[in-house]
């Protein structure tokens, strides 16, 4: 999405003297006006604080208060970038992610100070925002009025932590048009009003409460409400006490509001719509029948290298088609030809997946803007992928934007490089687009490819689980096998009997899709986006603490593994050599 010509200092300079409710929080409300003044005196802090020469980025490392938005907003008028810190990040790898993005000052609150014990952080200033000390110094720039100075829309506003599963995470930048055209953009499609009210309950240091909840209330000059985090239980009494319309959600999120216990006035509420990630459409259809709001699947990583809108007409399960200035394909990224499209069964079952499947691949003008000191990682991301000459492309002309063609046609130049987006998607033949899973989460069986994501969606139908993930474990011999990490219900127990009989109902499952291996967890484990963990997950594969099912090769039944089992398995892979693939 590219920039709008507009700056988010501007959008905050908008809300002086806008005397309406504003920012809701733990019961409290201030005026949009009572925002664009303490975003004013931050700015002002800010800008005194930060040595001559140093780059202009501040670190937050808060919860969901009302100090994140006033932060966020200060760095705007300031024309200063916040790099957002995970929380859940420890030692030296929470140092590594401070100092990585030059962060001269820090703000955070007394709850996370024990995180920053022992830490080396040279040069970095403190700010604990619920002391005295650090209101005595804001008392000093009371009066101070919104300015957006030299800022433009080409001027650093975010460094967002991207939540990648190897190595350390990647900083990628986001300039103040970007986000600013994000947020006209979310409002233009949602109708977004200024008697709005965004509930933000997703953490803040992520991109999809800045860009997708934040950015369009800010634009629209609507309200918003914070919880300082997630809390299933506590999402309907938050929604109703502060009159939230829409909200955002990424991984698990939905269902854990699905998993609370159900009520006969869970539809008296204001929700209109919610847009994230990673709900599936089953859960969805319910979130919608029990709560009367929709919700809508999008898809836009925190790069900004490629976006999916949902379109009229788009097919259940589908996410949308390309966004109008994309040029999207889905690519094998062995021969880098285009995928062909999906094709159906009457049910719905996706016949061809180990062909269709492929990663998502931007060949227009990406408004990517790269990471923070880390070349590697951009050229990983952007690269030279089209056919040399003479091979041709496989492209049948249904992908939105263009066909593949021979390597000289579609919208991107080769010599620039395509973006990659690192998420596996397949295409109908009208060129809706469907979600699969990430790269990492490919799985081959027997030789035949297959997509967590597809699985996850076929098991989510089981009645008796609450959350699913599926993952590679590796066979033995060759490849992968399938295991699936299932959370079941309150007052459940699995039924391995009812789950096999399950499986084998199910007309879209195919032959090698049944899970080998089923891990049963009271809760699923997720990262602090609600994602779930597959790193975790993998890396202890069958041999982990909870109880594990199997379902051995020749045998009908699920049964449990025992030591036994689990000794008998690992002399299998040293045999074959692939005992260190176990802990991958």
């Amino acid at each position: 999405m590219g920039s709008s010509g507009r700056t988010v200092g501007e959008l905050v300079r908008e809300r002086w003297g806008d005397h309406r409710p504003g920012l809701w929080f733990e019961g409290r409300v201030v005026s949009h006006h009572q925002v664009a003044a303490g975003a004013a005196a931050r700015a002002a802090l800010l800008t005194e604080l930060l040595p001559p020469g140093a780059e202009p980025h501040v670190g937050v490392l808060l919860d969901n208060t009302p100090e994140y938005p006033l932060w966020l907003s200060a760095a705007a008028l300031a024309g200063a970038a916040v790099a957002g810190i995970n929380p859940t990040r420890r030692g030296p790898e929470l140092a590594r992610d401070i100092l990585h993005t030059e962060c001269r000052v820090l703000v955070t609150e007394r709850a996370h100070l024990p995180l920053l014990d022992g830490l080396e952080l040279p040069g970095v200033r403190v700010l604990v925002t619920d002391t005295d000390a650090y209101a005595e110094l804001l008392r000093t720039y009371e009066g101070a009025k919104p300015d957006v100075g030299g800022a433009g829309p080409d001027s650093r506003f975010l460094l967002l932590f991207t939540s990648g599963s190897t190595g350390a995470p990647k900083a990628a930048i986001c300039t103040q048009g970007r986000i600013a055209a994000a947020g006209h953009s979310l409002v233009d499609h949602f109708g977004v009003r200024a008697d709005d009210t965004h509930y933000i309950c997703m953490p803040m240091f992520h991109g999809n409460a800045v860009i997708a909840d934040w950015a369009p209330a800010l634009a629209a000059g609507a309200g918003i409400a914070l919880r300082r985090r997630f809390s299933a239980s506590g999402f309907l009494p938050d929604v109703r006490a502060c009159g939230a319309t829409y909200f955002t959600y990424v991984g698990r999120a939905v269902q854990y509001l699905l998993a609370t216990p159900a009520r006969p006035d869970d539809r008296d509420n204001p929700l209109r719509r919610g847009f994230g990630t990673e709900a599936g459409s089953v859960d969805a259809a319910a979130f919608e029948k029990r709560f009367g709001a929709r919700l809508i699947e999008g898809y836009g990583s925190s790069e900004g290298g490629a976006a999916i809108q949902r379109a009229p007409g788009t097919p259940a399960g589908a996410i949308g088609r390309a966004a109008p200035a994309d040029d999207l394909a889905v690519i094998d990224p062995r021969t880098r030809r285009e995928c062909p499209a999906a094709v159906f069964a009457e049910d719905g079952r996706l016949l061809n997946g180990a062909d269709a499947i492929g990663e998502l691949v931007n060949r227009g003008a990406s408004p990517f803007e790269g990471y923070w000191r880390n070349p590697d990682a951009e050229a990983a991301r952007r690269r030279g992928a089209s056919p040399r000459p003479g091979e041709g492309g496989a492209g049948d002309g249904g992908t939105e934007g263009g066909e593949a063609g021979d390597g000289e046609t579609g919208g991107g130049d080769a010599g620039e490089g395509w973006y990659w987006t690192g998420d596996l998607f397949y295409r109908d033949a009208d060129g809706f687009l469907y979600f699969a899973g990430r790269t990492d989460d490919r799985l081959r069986v027997d030789s035949e490819n297959l997509a967590a994501a597809v699985i996850e969606n076929i098991l989510a139908r089981y009645e008796d689980a609450a959350a699913v993930a599926v993952y590679a474990v590796p066979d033995p011999v060759a490849g992968d096998q399938v295991m699936a990490t299932l959370a079941l219900k309150e007052r459940t127990r699995f039924d391995p009997l009812s789950f096999a009989e399950f499986l084998l109902a199910q007309p879209d499952l195919g032959t090698k899709m049944a899970p080998r291996f089923l891990r049963i967890v009271e809760r699923m484990p997720v990262t602090a986006t609600n994602k779930i963990h597959r790193v975790g997950l993998r890396h202890e594969g069958f041999r982990c603490p909870d109880p594990v099912w199997w379902r051995p090769p020749g045998e009908p039944a699920y049964r449990t593994l025992t030591a036994a089992d689990v000794d008998g398995l690992v002399a299998q892979y040293r045999a074959h050599g692939r005992a260190e693939l176990l802990t991958r």
